[in-house]
């Protein structure tokens, strides 16, 4: 009985594949926007505010974490690589071809916080592959080698879920980094003694503990996330061989017998995943085309309803870095099925099911500019 629901799943992708054009590698085609009934001088109207919306910070991101984090963070030093990055940059994909772009699109620069979405899509992979038995196990069995991790009672509660949904509230010191010292509140003498949330309960964007999902992943992967990332996605997306995962200057790892680094998840201390517009659009396509790629179901539909739905603790907030727009609220502008990826500098994955948009735009300001940005660019688009 098992043969026909395979066989309807697989007519099922094929049936997308056939539907929606699918970019070869080093190649995406492009289209005017009057061949797909997109208003010409709307689209550029869009593509000029996004020039004008460049963020005024240094374009020199170590100065940009000193005088940010930096300067309100202990434990602030850099321990990866940072970028001097391009100005502006980004494109506008409209029902599968490229309709727009301005700025150095080559240009492989920080993603920052980008990163992390990079990083749920190698864990999903092994929720796929059977290497996780489930986004509600426990953490700490798939890490017993290195059991310091989790020997707190409080540690031992957090499942993958958790982690995934940045929920954790994992107390501890990684690459020397404690986790009270990411974004602390209140006062400083309270910052080490922080009171303990159950896992789960409490939404706390925090670098420190998505590195430790990135160290667990790898201990459930036994090889570098990057090579998993580019046999599995990047490869089979078309990316091309420019981007790079950093880790920190002493995030190495041994694991059977070979030096490993471990990723991070941002660049706020350094590291992360340094890429250029293209490859982001390629990746954002993919999520775009709900996880599939000419005939390939790369990530699971699963994986994705579960990385696009929000709990109670954060309702606007899937797995790392999927920001959602529920009642409108992130992006008034937007459908609320709308999903972005969302780095600092500011770095935007916006994609768009409903309208088939996709949109690529980096170093835009972080206020309404986004916002802003989506209006002009849905207010091209032909009536639906």
């Amino acid at each position: 009985m098992r043969y026909p629901l395979v066989c309807a799943l697989l007519l099922s992708v094929n049936a997308v594949a056939a539907e929606h054009y699918f970019p070869p590698a080093g190649h995406w085609q492009q289209a005017t926007p009057q061949s797909l009934g997109v208003n010409a001088e709307k689209l550029q109207q869009a593509v000029d505010y996004a020039i004008a919306s460049e963020n005024p910070a240094a374009k020199d991101q170590a100065i940009v974490q000193a005088t940010t984090f930096g300067a309100r963070e202990p434990y602030d030093q850099i321990i990866g690589p940072m970028s001097v990055r391009a100005a502006t940059n980004g494109l506008i994909v409209y029902r599968g071809k490229v309709i727009a772009q301005w700025g150095d699109t080559q240009s492989v620069d920080m993603t920052h916080s980008i990163s992390k979405t990079f990083l749920t899509t190698v864990t999903g992979l092994a929720l796929q592959d059977g290497l996780i038995r489930s986004a509600d196990d426990l953490v700490w069995p798939y890490a017993v080698p290195d059991g310091s991790l989790f020997a707190t009672e409080h540690n031992r509660q957090i499942r993958w879920d958790h982690l995934l949904r940045q929920t954790s509230d994992w107390q501890g010191t990684l690459w020397g980094k404690p986790d009270w010292a990411d974004r602390p509140e209140g006062e400083p003498k309270n910052w080490p003694n922080r009171p303990l949330h159950a896992p789960g309960s409490k939404y706390k964007y925090n670098d420190v503990r998505v590195n430790l999902l990135a160290l667990v992943t790898t201990y459930v992967w036994r090889k570098p996330l990057p090579v998993v990332l580019n046999e599995r996605i990047m490869q089979p997306i078309g990316a091309s061989a420019g981007w790079r995962w950093y880790g920190y200057d002493n995030s190495w790892i041994e694991l059977d017998g070979q030096k490993i680094q471990s990723v991070s998840g941002g660049g706020h201390w350094g590291g992360g995943m340094f890429i250029n517009a293209w490859d982001l659009a390629r990746f954002g396509y993919l999520f775009l085309r709900d996880g599939q790629w000419q005939g390939q179901q790369l990530v699971s539909r699963e994986f994705i309803k579960q990385a696009r739905t929000g709990i109670a603790a954060k309702a606007d907030y899937g797995y790392a870095n999927w920001f959602l727009n529920p009642g409108r609220k992130a992006l008034p502008a937007a459908p609320e099925t709308a999903v972005t990826f969302q780095g600092a500098g500011r770095n935007i994955i916006y994609i768009d099911q409903q309208n088939d948009v996709l949109l690529v735009a980096r170093w835009i300001g972080n206020g309404d500019e986004l916002n802003q940005l989506v209006a002009k660019v849905l207010a091209a688009l032909p009536a639906q």
